[in-house]
């Protein structure tokens, strides 16, 4: 029962790294992007390439795949948000994000293939460590280095603060001069990051696989929803609860019930608690 927990920890943790990337390219743009889980499945991709086909170091498969993660971010805020948003305020970022998502995904599919493939070991470690094991400790201790770093970057650092501006009121921000379509990349670039170092620190858990851009862009949502949009304390909450409750619904009534519990986890908060557990909701002038 132990080993169960602890790796629904490791997943949660996975889930919850994929919500504060929603969460990071939602504060700019108020856009919920469908790439967000495909930060994670390219690094892990790219990290086992270059690791494991290319047998580069641990320094050149971190750079190679967190760069590759970045630049999927920097892509879809321009390619799939910038030009919508200039044109329309309507939600067709829906569509746009979605056939980015789509178009990536396939892309790896035909460079990559359909199999899951081994990621390799990061740590020298014999493989009977049991709970202990990197590959559960790695992706938590990634989420919380991400979670420490972003607190100190919005609370400590000017730049932080007039993202902060940027996320609370753009027009505000624009008249003081600030150039929020800049900040706005950067925070698409932010969520690369937090995707590239989650991603390659969970390779060994979710294996590299063009399939995990699609589970943690779903479960992500999920989490978010859960914790209350635009709270990283929410996102995190969220998708360590969200990943505890699919573990335990595997271990106890089989893999068939976790989509099951996920889903109907984000219909109860739909319903009985909208703007999630640590949310806000949201007042409508009229």
């Amino acid at each position: 029962m132990l080993t169960v927990l602890i790796t629904g920890l490791a997943i949660g943790a996975l889930y919850a790294a994929a919500a504060l990337a929603y969460n990071a390219m939602y504060s700019t743009s108020k856009v919920l992007s469908f790439t967000a889980g495909h930060l994670f499945m390219i690094s892990a991709v790219m990290g086992a390439y270059l690791m494991g086909q290319l047998k580069l170091p641990l320094a050149a498969g971190l750079g190679g795949a967190v760069l590759a993660s970045i630049v999927l971010g920097l892509v879809t805020e321009f390619v799939a948000v910038r030009r919508i948003l200039a044109r329309s305020q309507e939600h067709l970022w829906l569509l746009s994000t979605l056939a980015l998502a789509t178009i990536v995904q396939q892309a790896v599919v035909l460079w990559w293939g359909t199999e899951p493939r081994p990621f390799p070991r990061l740590i020298s470690q014999e493989f009977t460590a049991g709970i202990w094991d990197q590959k559960y400790w790695l992706p938590i201790a990634g989420v919380a280095v991400i979670v420490v770093a972003m607190d100190v970057f919005y609370r400590h650092t000017l730049f932080g603060k007039v993202f902060l501006a940027v996320a609370e009121d753009p027009f505000a921000a624009r008249a003081r001069g600030v150039a929020t379509g800049h900040i706005r990349a950067f925070s698409y670039a932010i969520a690369g990051l937090m995707g590239g170092l989650v991603g390659f620190a969970g390779g060994q858990l979710t294996f590299a696989d063009f399939s995990i851009g699609l589970t943690l862009s779903l479960y992500g949502f999920i989490a978010l929803a859960a914790g209350g949009m635009g709270s990283n304390l929410g996102a995190v909450i969220g998708g360590l609860v969200l990943g505890l409750l699919s573990t335990l619904a595997t271990y106890f009534f089989g893999g068939e019930y976790q989509r099951t519990i996920a889903v109907g986890l984000l219909m109860l908060f739909l319903l009985l608690k909208p703007e999630g557990l640590f949310g806000s909701q949201q007042m409508r002038h009229v």
